[in-house]
């Protein structure tokens, strides 16, 4: 399978497997523009922490090629009002402010040199997030696959895979590696109610991969930890605040809580641009509130409920840090509590 996301170098253009059509096709689709962009993003084409950030910034860079004939402090202005637009988009992934940010420092940082060198020097920093994830996202791999015993059952929530960033991923980059090594080890993959992400996702890749994947509901993962067959439960993150509270897909605090219960660890596996050090605890996530149909009527053919019903349908919860055993980063595995000391 392809990147997730990447950059077609010819023609300046962001690419990238549109999810939303996943796992009967395997759409590659393109984008030059801010608004199509947003789209993109709000309507989870391009999901997942990591893949939203490189996405973002090379879709930035995409439509700042395109920008017409302005000078450098019009540019500059048009790619504040690129970057405010985009980061709406998707409020709780951390990532994609982070990689927006990062784009437009750039670019005020080479402002001297005319806005054909900024735009270049955009593209750079577009080329650069994109590799560094790659590196990112397999190291985090190298870490968790040493607390992976051979024969693990293991359970995750929604996709933290390669579909999340732009390959290995954030959550099954150990279940990646361990295979790479040789282990025997088998996934669990809640079905992630509503959207589907670890049904639609999840079992696709893993399963693609040609790794020993299941598929259960999300109301089953109590079941399954009850009769002793979870050894580990990896999960990603969209934002991980300063004390260790992690906000990721909906249902990811219920699966911790049993799973704390059972004595069964619990890692976040996240990269450090995942860390929002200016958050100081999960109460200052903001929480993405979703479309009602996602729940009534998406995967129906008619709709399943009554039409005055009223839905709550936020996109995430934040698990404490008490019931996380380890935040698996690049840099190693840390306790929750210990983040603040790795600014």
């Amino acid at each position: 399978m392809k990147d997730t996301v990447w950059l077609d170098e010819e023609k300046d253009l962001l690419m990238y497997i549109d999810q939303t059509k996943l796992p009967q096709n395997i759409e590659i689709c393109s984008c030059d523009n801010i608004y199509d962009l947003h789209d993109v993003i709000k309507r989870l084409a391009i999901r997942g922490a990591p893949a939203i950030g490189v996405g973002a910034a090379i879709g930035l860079y995409a439509a700042a090629v395109r920008l017409g004939e302005q000078n450098v402090e019009e540019f500059l202005y048009s790619l504040d009002k690129f970057a405010e637009y985009l980061i709406s988009s998707r409020p709780t992934a951390v990532n994609l402010s982070w990689a927006v940010n990062r784009m437009v420092k750039r670019a005020k940082a080479e402002q001297d040199g005319g806005v054909e060198h900024i735009k270049a020097s955009l593209k750079q920093e577009a080329l650069k997030i994109y590799n560094e994830d790659i590196q990112t996202c397999r190291n985090i791999g190298l870490y968790g696959e040493k607390l992976i015993p051979d024969g693990a059952n293991i359970l995750t929530h929604c996709n933290a895979g390669s579909l999340a960033a732009v390959r290995y991923g954030t959550a099954l980059a150990p279940v990646y590696v361990a295979a790479e090594k040789g282990k025997k080890v088998a996934v669990y993959s809640d079905e992630t109610r509503p959207l589907l992400q670890g049904a639609r996702l999840t079992v696709f890749e893993l399963a693609e991969s040609g790794i020993d994947v299941t598929l259960q509901c999300d109301n089953m993962a109590a079941s399954l930890m009850s009769q002793g067959k979870i050894d580990i439960v990896f999960v990603g993150a969209d934002r991980v605040a300063e004390n260790g509270d992690a906000a990721n897909k909906i249902g990811t605090l219920g699966v911790a809580i049993i799973a704390k219960h059972y004595g069964i660890p619990f890692y976040v596996c996240a990269p450090f641009s995942t860390i929002d050090f200016d958050c100081k605890s999960g109460r200052d996530i903001v929480i993405e509130q979703r479309s009602p149909e996602e729940v009534t009527a998406m995967h129906y053919e008619k709709m399943m409920t009554h039409p005055n019903a009223k839905v709550y349908n936020p996109a995430f919860d934040v698990t404490p840090a008490e019931l996380i055993t380890g935040i698996i980063t690049e840099r190693g595995v840390f306790k929750p509590n210990e983040l603040r000391n790795q600014k």
